[in-house]
């Protein structure tokens, strides 16, 4: 293992979050609201000591880097999230009202997987400074911070290309045949040209220019974090309140699919569009199962409203959880059960691989299916030759394998990790139905759960062991599984 690769790359790691702190404490300096002084001195300290460690880390890398080998790229990848989530929680813990150690690490996790989470326990108590960190560590997370480095530190040459692979946010063919630099640079200026018109749009609709920022943040970043305890609920009832939820939906839809869409878009390949079966099977999952959840609460006596209320509420929740932002403008926990079902269904499925999303990934969810329906037809017509093709590439076996290996194994652990929160939480009165939501919100990184960790509640309450257990499933299904997993397996690092 090359430590001196990994101590430089990881310094500047360190050295973009203590300026990413710097830059937030600077508005709370210029911030003339109540209890932003605290929160400047708590994220200039925080920006110091960061930046302290950096310095110590690029010291200890001093020299040329040619390259990455794979070992250490897989090992940067995985480190660098822990590290993030560690110092990232820094301000939290420095800042009134002041967060446990361990519950500050959980927040700046859930921050830069842009999971949605929160342990806050009174959003609105805490310093403005300090929210639009939170708002901005899910931007960061959104484009996935290697990736983002990547593009900056041209100096890395082919180890770039060992970073960008093992970085799940973009796995997609098209991004790694080409110079991996150019395509990161590419989706940079696509991912900040989103981001920049959803929020014109949304100062335009009536938002200040702290509240358009900290929203369209974290819905291009589908992470889901406000200001505001009740979230997007915050604008629900505002004459435009509508389109404000709308214009949202469309970018957190927007940024559920493949990026590498908007690279194709940019060079004009239309025909590789018409072969894009996720974007297809991720919209048409969301407005079916927005339009039967309408319909449902339209007719189910206990919600009684009317039609399109109904539909607002169901189309905005359904993108909200499908995408795994997770902003909330409707409680869905007084929905009927089997609303609650297909929204479980969702959390699993997350949105299109090579976005923002998290989740299970619609690509693997066709690639089961038709698998699944070819074993099928196989049983009885074992001579049958089948060609699977997705996105309108083809599927061979082991990719096959790989995928249901990927939906068995991903299944497990949200199994097996819903009983170690039991476990963690035991005489707390937690129920099953909460330890399950807590696991799917968190691996898939949604945001909100199901019972006692709904959309109107928040995860302050748990212990201090759950909270970092739940924090490590975050960074698990932010990275998918393998690149974490992968630091715990002896026999994979022999091989190497």
């Amino acid at each position: 293992m090359n430590f001196r690769i990994l101590a430089k790359v990881l310094g500047y790691l360190l050295l973009l979050l203590a300026v990413a702190m710097l830059a937030c404490g600077a508005f709370a300096k210029l911030d003339w609201v109540e209890g932003d002084h605290q929160a400047m001195v708590a994220l200039l300290t925080s920006a110091g000591v960061t930046a302290l460690a950096a310095v110590i880390l690029m010291v200890a890398g001093l020299g040329k880097i040619d390259r990455i080998p794979r070992r250490e790229g897989v090992v940067i990848v995985g480190v660098s999230w822990i590290l993030s989530a560690v110092f990232g929680a820094l301000p939290f813990v420095l800042c009134p009202p002041h967060m446990r150690f361990c519950a500050a690490v959980f927040e700046s996790a859930s921050g830069f997987t842009t999971t949605g989470s929160t342990a806050m326990h009174d959003i609105e108590s805490w310093p403005r400074g300090l929210l639009l960190w939170r708002s901005v560590t899910q931007w960061l997370g959104g484009i996935g911070i290697l990736v983002l480095f990547v593009a900056v530190l041209s100096y890395l040459g082919l180890g770039a290309k060992s970073l960008f692979r093992n970085e799940s946010s973009f796995q997609s063919g098209e991004a790694t045949t080409a110079r991996i630099q150019d395509t990161s640079i590419v989706l940079l200026k696509i991912y900040f040209g989103i981001t920049l018109t959803c929020i014109l749009g949304l100062r335009f609709m009536g938002l200040t220019w702290y509240n358009a920022l900290s929203h369209a943040f974290t819905a291009v970043s589908t992470g889901g974090f406000s200001p505001h305890a009740d979230s997007v609920a915050h604008y629900s009832k505002w004459g435009n309140g509508w389109l404000i939820e709308f214009w949202l939906s469309i970018f957190m839809l927007l940024c559920s699919l493949n990026f590498i869409i908007y690279v194709v878009v940019l060079h004009k390949k239309w025909r590789r569009l018409r072969e894009e079966d996720d974007a297809r099977w991720f919209i048409g999952l969301c407005a079916g199962i927005a339009l039967a959840i309408a319909i449902g609460l339209r007719i189910d006596a206990r919600y009684s409203t009317d039609f399109w209320p109904a539909l607002r509420d169901s189309w905005f929740i359904v993108v909200s959880i499908a995408s795994t932002t997770g902003f909330g403008t409707a409680d869905y926990e007084l929905w009927p059960a089997w609303c609650k079902a297909l929204l479980a269904i969702l959390m699993l499925i997350g949105g299109c691989s090579g976005s923002t999303a998290g989740g299970l990934k619609v690509g693997r969810l066709i690639v089961f299916l038709k698998s699944s329906a070819h074993e099928i037809i196989r049983a009885f017509r074992p001579n049958q030759i089948f060609r699977l093709v997705v996105n309108g590439n083809p599927v061979d076996d082991a990719a096959r394998a790989r995928t249901t290996s990927f939906v068995a194994l991903y299944l497990f652990i949200v199994a097996g990790s819903a009983v170690v929160v039991g476990m963690l939480e035991a005489g707390q009165g937690i129920n099953l139905e909460t330890c399950l939501g807590a696991v799917l919100a968190t691996m898939s990184n949604i945001g909100p759960g199901f019972g006692d960790l709904g959309p109107t509640e928040h995860f302050g309450d748990m212990r201090d062991a759950t909270h970092l257990f739940l924090a490590g499933l975050m960074i698990l299904g932010r990275l998918e599984l393998f690149a974490i997993l992968v630091l715990f397996v002896p026999a994979a690092w022999r091989r190497f």
